[in-house]
């Protein structure tokens, strides 16, 4: 019998709806029956293509006797961490601070009001490698709650105590040379072998990456720093974390050489790996780094993207109650399909040998080992995508989520520019225009889940933030002007529901939210950016180019808030860095005078994005157009020469002398 979360529309919460546990979905309905009950509230948090939720789901939720002791002695919520990032948020930093790790599936028990007094991740059926059974952790919890209520109470309210705290440092400076600081001290972690940083499991962590090419870019990155995210990026291509035959990325590695992935694969990792393709194409030309972006924009096209023009949030890591099951191959599967003598040629090019590489499966999983091969395999890998098809699919989960489209949003558009592929810009257009007409409502709100029926869930911070860079690259890679008049308004959005003036702080969740135990501040930078991080880049990027003082002290409160713990650990704040480097050096910006369409025209505009960075600003106007967006010094002293279309490149206060012919366009000394 389906419990309560069968009418749910998340695909997390419905893959529990047939467990005999009596699950509740997040609200206050069952907070107000732990306080009749007088019992503890299990919060459980996971994602829908978790492979370790369906493992404990397996283990413990489905067993009807585990799930009598459950409904007996809990109140028993669900959350959905992909809709509920600021509930996520909070949980996780209380069991992070009392156990030291966090992760999922997130377990955490709480008090009636929602304070969390004890709390894990994954717990096994049985007692095992020292840790207790899930069955042994309810019973124990239960006993404390009934007879040490005071403990309980105690443990409680120091817990949110450290959650609410927060250290008093002194401001410090944050700019160019704290970009190198985080460069040198990531680069001490970097695999000379494999590329990556740090031993196994290896994340492909774009926002380190960006940091890296940003120090690059304003020369503050040490010798051998570029070439070593140009290795990264070549090496995870070739590796199993990329899907070799359809294009993507799964969500990590469980080795070093990046072959054995977990094969979870997030929207999110799919559009901040386009913009760190681009941005290492754009800065080194190396040609490996290209094909890697055409296959995953093509992924994107044939299997994220919905009908109504978004994007959708990930595939799922297992099919047939096997991790992986669906990506990898053993020989004999391979002559099936190929024929006993392009097998073997294919087995050798990709790594498929006869006991697998891929856990006890007999399997391999599939990685690119010969430099030059790619384009001589085409025709197998294409024969190969073909029969994959006809395998049971790991499951789609169909919902959209705004932060998630705003990074898809951004990679698109800019690898886009870079590679001169106007469709892929029409692609970031297409679903840029889909989040602002379905997910925005009636009033302007963003709200941060499509379930493929209704917006749901109101936007938090990462969501703006996310989406406001996201249609700055769209500008700048060519997309209309409105797109810019849509960043204004959710940069005032951000300036007005979350920023808060008395304390000089940006939250994660809006002032006007749901009321939790405690209201959280930005998120940290990880698989994605730093909430705060992201909306001071952002902010900057847009106060610049607009010229507006507003935007511009919020970003720079939000950089004077973290930038004492950014000084200590720059490596904890790459996204931070950015921004502080770009209001510390200058934002580059283009102007561009001439008709729109017009052939010169065009051809200046490609040539300045070739030049200019991924959070640069490229604007074109017709001569003599003074757009309400655009601060009005860009202009100052701004017109074609003899009629004919115009650039100028600017950074700061210095510009380029003005510039007809592309070939003569560059940036200025300073820049």
């Amino acid at each position: 019998m389906a419990n309560r979360l069968s009418h749910e529309s998340s695909a997390y919460l419905l893959q529990h709806k047939d467990n005999p546990v009596d699950w509740c979905a997040w609200g206050t309905e069952p907070f107000e029956r732990a306080r009749r009950e007088r019992k503890p509230v299990l919060v459980s948090i996971g994602y829908s293509s978790c492979h370790w939720c369906h493992v404990m789901e397996r283990e413990s939720f489905e067993d009807p006797e585990t799930a009598s002791l459950m409904n007996e002695h809990l109140v028993a919520i669900k959350v959905d961490r992909e809709e509920r990032p600021d509930v996520d948020q909070i949980y996780m930093n209380a069991v992070t601070r009392m156990t030291g790790s966090g992760g999922w599936p997130l377990n955490v028990f709480c008090t009636p009001d929602g304070r969390p007094f004890f709390g894990g991740t994954y717990f096994p059926p049985e007692p095992a490698h020292g840790r207790a059974s899930w069955r042994q952790v309810v019973e124990a919890i239960a006993e404390a709650f009934a007879e040490k209520s005071d403990q309980v109470e105690e443990q409680a309210a120091r817990v949110l105590e450290a959650l609410a705290a927060r250290p008093e440092l002194a401001p410090a400076e944050l700019g160019r040379q704290t970009l190198g600081a985080f460069c040198q001290e990531l680069m001490a972690r970097a695999d000379p072998a494999h590329g990556g940083f740090g031993p196994a499991p290896k994340f492909p962590t774009p926002v380190n990456l960006e940091a890296v090419l940003c120090a690059a870019r304003h020369r503050v990155a040490q010798t051998g720093a570029l070439e070593h995210v140009t290795l990264t990026l070549r090496r995870m291509a070739r590796g199993g974390i990329y899907d070799q035959l359809a294009g993507g990325f799964h969500r990590y590695s469980t080795d070093a050489r990046w072959l054995v992935p977990h094969f979870e694969k997030m929207l999110y990792d799919q559009g901040q790996l386009l913009r760190v393709y681009a941005e290492a194409f754009r800065q080194t030309g190396d040609s490996e780094l290209a094909w890697p972006v055409a296959e995953t924009v093509e992924f994107l096209e044939r299997e994220m993207r919905a009908p109504d023009g978004g994007f959708y949030a990930s595939l799922d890591a297992d099919s047939q109650g096997e991790e992986g099951r669906f990506y990898v191959w053993t020989p004999a599967e391979l002559a099936e399909v190929l024929g006993a003598r392009d097998a073997e040629v294919f087995a050798q090019a990709y790594g498929v040998e006869p006991g697998g590489t891929f856990e006890h499966t007999g399997a391999s999983v599939l990685a690119h080992g010969m430099a030059g091969e790619r384009p001589r395999m085409a025709p197998l890998r294409a024969k190969l995508l073909e029969a994959r098809a006809n395998r049971p699919r790991p499951d789609t989960d169909h919902k959209h989520v705004t932060a998630w489209l705003g990074y898809a949003i951004g990679g698109l558009a800019t690898a886009g520019a870079v590679f001169e592929r106007s469709e892929w810009v029409a692609s970031a257009a297409r679903a840029a225009d889909f989040v602002l007409e379905r997910m925005t409502g009636a009033g302007g709100e963003l709200y941060r889940i499509w379930d493929g029926e209704a917006r749901k869930v109101p936007g938090f911070l990462d969501d703006h933030a996310a989406l406001l860079n996201g249609l700055l690259d769209l500008h700048r890679a060519g997309g209309a002007d409105g797109y810019l008049d849509a960043a204004l308004r959710l940069a005032e959005a951000i300036r007005d529901r979350f920023f808060d003036p008395e304390v000089r702080a940006l939250y994660f969740a809006p002032s006007d939210g749901e009321r939790l135990v405690l209201r959280p501040e930005s998120d940290t930078d990880g698989a994605t950016p730093a909430a705060a991080g992201h909306a001071v880049l952002g902010l900057a990027r847009l106060a610049e180019l607009a010229d507006r003082d507003d935007l511009r002290e919020v970003a720079r409160a939000g950089i004077e808030r973290d930038s004492p713990l950014a000084t200590a650990q720059p490596i904890a704040f790459p996204t931070l860095l950015r921004a502080a480097t770009l209001l510390d050096q200058g934002m580059g910006v283009a102007i561009v005078l001439g008709p729109p369409g017009d052939t010169e025209t065009l051809a200046l505009a490609r040539r300045a994005r070739q030049l200019l960075a991924a959070d640069d600003a490229v604007v074109v106007l017709e001569p003599g157009a003074r757009p309400d967006w655009l601060g009005r010094g860009w202009l100052e002293d701004r017109d074609t020469v003899q009629g004919r279309p115009t650039a100028y490149l600017c950074r700061g206060a210095v510009c380029s002398l003005p510039a007809t012919n592309p070939d003569a366009l560059a940036l200025p000394p300073s820049a």
